[in-house]
């Protein structure tokens, strides 16, 4: 009390009175100039904050990100606006009274029951597009293994019999890089490229791979996003919609591609470890599948790495054969 007379003697309070509008007046300033700048740079930069997605399940993910953003959208505008408008229009004032607003399980249940709604839908429409995504691949689906290593990516493609071999990481050395199995016959027709190519509008399986740390296959513009993890499989399937030309007149660049990017740190030259991914129509890709070699064909056979390939697979048989006599004497 004799602290609040002190601050009525020297006429602190009037000088509160003028803080507190002023206050008041910077909040509506900034609600008005704020919210401006935020309309103006949605449209001003529009282009730059939401790639084009360029595959079947990548317009279910925006689709779902827009509703999303919508409902987020207007509450974020209201509670910004009444935020700031309040803090103006109710300000204190000298004989102004608070207005004193009871209890009300009314209200209560409506600030409950219409968020829960709208949650359980978009929770609801996210669970079948998950399922869709992450569920078994179509059949007539061109399959594509991709081997993560430091700091770059292998491409490996099924040869006319349209199987991948088999592979040991037993197997691998500098030049056969992701450990292909020539004692498969379906493995010496596989062909292993610098780029991934892919059809337009045709099912695409991806076989992830990783021969040393955990990697990430990343392609902003497919929504592909998957770990490579060393010593197991995982798997993404995706169906592209746009070439890579359709795309370059889009965008206005004639150097644009799609890009494989790792996005999962894995070591110094992480920033480095990416791919290109080539979107085409079935002739091109037929025509650049037609120049591809098969790996055992072009890089192994009739080399040392045959010779050293022989030696690894006596090697391994003996290594199985002395481990099945041991387990059949314990």
């Amino acid at each position: 009390r004799t602290t609040e007379y002190i601050s009525l003697l020297r006429g602190e309070e009037r000088a509160q009175e003028d803080a507190d509008k002023m206050n008041g007046l910077l909040f509506l300033l900034f609600l008005i100039i704020g919210g401006g700048a935020m309309v103006w740079s949605l449209f001003h930069y529009k282009q730059y904050m939401v790639l084009q997605a360029a595959t079947v399940h990548g317009q279910w993910l925006d689709s779902m990100f827009m509703v999303t953003l919508l409902f987020t959208g207007i509450v974020f505008v209201i509670t910004q606006i009444m935020l700031f408008y309040f803090a103006w229009k109710y300000k204190h004032t000298e004989g102004r009274k608070a207005l004193y607003c009871p209890e009300s399980s009314k209200r209560g249940v409506w600030w409950t029951v219409i968020p829960a709604i709208v949650l359980t839908t978009l929770v609801i429409i996210g669970i079948y597009r998950w399922f869709q995504i992450t569920g078994p691949e179509p059949k007539d689906s061109m399959v594509v293994e991709i081997t993560g290593q430091q700091f770059l990516w292998n491409y490996r493609y099924p040869g006319n019999d349209d199987k991948l071999g088999n592979y040991e990481f037993k197997y691998i050395t500098a030049v056969n890089k992701v450990g292909l199995d020539f004692n498969d016959p379906a493995a010496k027709d596989d062909y292993m490229a610098t780029e991934m190519h892919v059809v337009v509008n045709k099912p695409v399986l991806l076989r992830i791979r990783s021969k040393d740390v955990i990697h990430d296959v990343g392609i902003p513009y497919f929504r592909v996003k998957m770990d490579a993890v060393p010593g197991l499989v995982t798997r993404f399937w995706f169906i592209p919609t746009v070439t890579t030309e359709e795309m370059r007149k889009k965008t206005g660049n004639p150097d644009f591609n799609y890009e494989i990017a790792c996005d999962q740190l894995c070591g110094k030259g992480h920033y480095g470890m990416k791919g290109i991914v080539v979107v085409e129509t079935q002739a091109e890709f037929d025509a650049w599948k037609a120049k591809q070699p098969s790996f055992y064909e072009s890089s192994v056979k009739g080399t040392d790495e045959e010779k050293h390939f022989a030696e690894l697979t006596e090697q391994l048989k003996a290594e199985k054969e002395k481990e099945a006599s041991k387990g059949h004497h314990e």
